[in-house]
């Protein structure tokens, strides 16, 4: 999964359409969550998964203090130099999500895990572990909050192509698409990115594997639960994924 993220760590910001604008907009709604949910006095933010910092940027330019941390040393680099390049400090480093409160050894208004991260981990003895780790880096009152893919309404099978977008960069023409294969619950991803160097008539293909667990959110809550958050909720329409909550009693 590591080797995944390293390889996509230059290419990641091409999933969106306007990356600068994922950032605002992402940050305006995971505020309004925050908000909604444990109330004004969010200012403290551990990202356990934070890719190349399209979350965690976007909250610090509002002002929240955001450490982060993920488990890919490309994606955390990159994510170092754009912070930098958009004037926000940002607490940085590798980390396995599974050793969280290990690593930090001090607790959050709110820990996030976005863009179905969580769902690298492959078994229930993972997961639970991660949210544990997650529960214990949490502030009495404060929250954690998830984001995943919606499993239980994606088809299960082989060869599944999933388009993704096309995208125009430096006079490059960015194909992406995924073929997804599963094996019971697991699935092998193959991202692709098809370039198209218009100038010199060249095409160049990266594909990158990685495997997700296509757990469903019923099940991640009931883990939710296990690891010792209260008031376990999905919540649909207020992010690009289905949004997932629970909070640690005061």
């Amino acid at each position: 999964m590591t080797d995944f993220y390293d390889s996509m760590a230059s290419l990641y910001h091409l999933i969106f359409p306007n990356w600068d604008e994922s950032i605002e907009r992402q940050a305006g709604q995971l505020t309004g969550i925050f908000e909604d949910r444990w109330g004004t006095g969010c200012r403290s933010i551990l990202d356990v998964s934070c890719g190349i910092g399209t979350q965690a940027i976007g909250l610090a330019k509002r002002g929240v203090a955001v450490t982060a941390s993920d488990a890919s040393d490309g994606a955390i680099a990159r994510a170092k130099t754009e912070a930098q390049r958009r004037g926000v400090k940002i607490d940085f480093s590798v980390c396995d999500m599974r050793e969280a409160s290990t690593h930090y050894g001090r607790q959050f208004d709110v820990v996030i895990s976005c863009d179905n991260s969580i769902t690298h981990l492959l078994n229930d003895d993972d997961l639970l572990l991660a949210l544990r780790q997650i529960y214990d880096c949490t502030r009495p009152g404060g929250g954690c909050l998830l984001t995943i893919r919606d499993y239980d309404r994606e088809a299960r099978g082989t060869g599944l192509i999933k388009p993704y977008c096309v995208r125009e960069e430096a006079g490059k023409r960015y194909v992406i698409f995924q073929v997804w294969d599963f094996a019971g619950q697991i699935y092998d991803m193959a991202m692709y990115f098809v370039v198209d160097d218009r100038a010199s008539e060249t095409l160049v293909t990266h594909v990158m594997r990685t495997k997700y667990n296509a757990v469903g959110t019923d099940h991640l809550l009931t883990l939710m639960g296990k690891a010792g958050f209260t008031k376990t909720e999905r919540l649909d329409g207020c992010f690009y994924q289905p949004v997932l909550v629970g909070s640690r009693e005061a």
